[in-house]
């Protein structure tokens, strides 16, 4: 939407394929329904690709700022949380939604829904776009392509990757499709009773002795694993190591250590129950379960605690180890990794190194950024760059 917005505004003549019957449908589901648009730390640093520099080119290009300005151009007006992160105030990823129709409209951009485009085919001077319109097979010339077909995460609404072997045909390299921002299944072994738990936590990716990837932030215990953005960071990591043997560390005391230590200082040597001084910091169930794995009675108090015991406690909490076995597929996860390498596109245009007036955006590149608004960003930044570029190249 956003690329074919720049595009129509930048004096192109724009038709949009849609295979759902209304444009947006997969925006809807962003930020649990209220649409997490984007994050004042949405910075190059913080994704995934294979070049930093080209991400750094992208967002200065059409940072935040770029994209708050065009959502109120078309009546979207945000708010920011405490911790930086960007929602409608409206709270409602429909009308966000609702607000890019109107401004589709406006623009005069064609749009197609409930078709499907089979093919992509380059003559040298044209591109013929194949496509299935209301059963009918249908063909069309374009001067330029925009592929924003999204990955494979969330199939049901409509992103099945299914324009990655017409890119391949074209002269790209499509990496393959993997599972990230999706939860991690893992070895929960004595911490089962702990389901339904939401906890603040520093979290490690381990392959054997060697840290693949860390990050920090809130995480629910599940039947099968952990969930939340804590792990969901770091998932992408997990599907690139398929036979690997890893684990994740929980540092528990992430969010607090300082507080911890000096309550703990203070403490030390009195009649406090060790199960009060844990309750300061842990709701009563992980308080329970980790008294429990250590062998020490709930009413124990701090000064009759032994060295050893306290130490072992406090490892326990700093470094809580979970075998992983994978994450969770395509139905369960926020974005896919793989796809085009950010390297094989013009990080000025988002113009292919292989095809004149192809143009790729958003998750058709293999491009990963954390929870919170990071991957709206790179789909709005690289849409905006890419319909502005190929209006301006076409039209010259």
């Amino acid at each position: 939407m956003m690329a074919a917005l720049q595009a129509a505004w930048n004096g192109g003549d724009v038709t949009l394929f849609e295979s759902n019957p209304a444009v947006g449908r997969k925006l809807l589901v962003t930020g649990s329904g209220r649409c997490n648009i984007t994050n004042d730390a949405a910075a190059a640093a913080a994704y995934t690709c294979a070049d930093q520099n080209w991400m750094e080119a992208v967002l200065s290009q059409f940072g935040v700022q770029d994209l708050l300005s065009v959502l109120s151009e078309i009546g979207i007006l945000v708010y920011k949380t405490s911790d930086g992160w960007y929602y409608p105030l409206s709270n409602s990823a429909h009308t966000v939604v609702d607000a890019f129709f109107s401004a589709l409209k406006s623009a005069n951009v064609k749009l197609c829904t409930s078709t499907r485009v089979g093919s992509i085919v380059h003559n040298g001077e044209h591109f013929s776009v194949r496509f299935c319109q209301d059963g009918k097979e249908e063909e069309k010339a374009f001067d330029g392509v925009i592929v924003s077909a999204g990955g494979t995460a969330y199939p049901s609404l409509g992103s099945r990757g299914e324009l990655f072997p017409a890119l391949e045909r074209l002269g790209h390299v499509v990496q393959p499709n993997r599972p990230a921002l999706a939860p991690i299944l893992a070895e929960l072994g004595d911490l089962r009773p702990l389901q339904g738990v939401r906890l603040d936590m520093g979290v490690t990716l381990w392959n054997g002795s060697q840290p693949v990837a860390a990050t920090a932030g809130n995480a629910i215990f599940t039947e099968w694993g952990l969930n939340g953005p804590a792990v969901m960071d770091i998932s992408h990591y997990v599907t690139a190591f398929p036979l690997a043997d890893l684990e994740l560390s929980l540092d528990l005391l992430a969010y607090f250590r300082e507080e911890f230590e000096r309550l703990l200082a203070q403490k030390r040597k009195t009649t406090l129950p060790l199960r009060v001084f844990l309750g300061a910091f842990f709701p009563p169930k992980v308080v329970k379960i980790y008294l429990k794995n250590a062998h020490l009675p709930e009413e124990i108090l701090l000064e009759r605690v032994s060295d050893r015991a306290l130490e072992g406690l406090i490892e326990k909490l700093k470094n809580t180890r979970l075998r992983v076995k994978g994450v969770r597929g395509f139905e369960y996860c926020q974005i896919s990794a793989g796809g085009v390498a950010v390297t094989e596109v013009d990080q000025h245009t988002l113009e292919s190194r292989r095809v004149k007036g192809l143009f790729l955006t958003g998750e058709t590149l293999d491009v990963v950024g954390p929870c919170g608004g990071y991957n709206l960003q790179f789909a709005f930044s690289s849409g905006a760059i890419a319909g502005k570029a190929a209006a301006s190249r076409l039209g010259s």
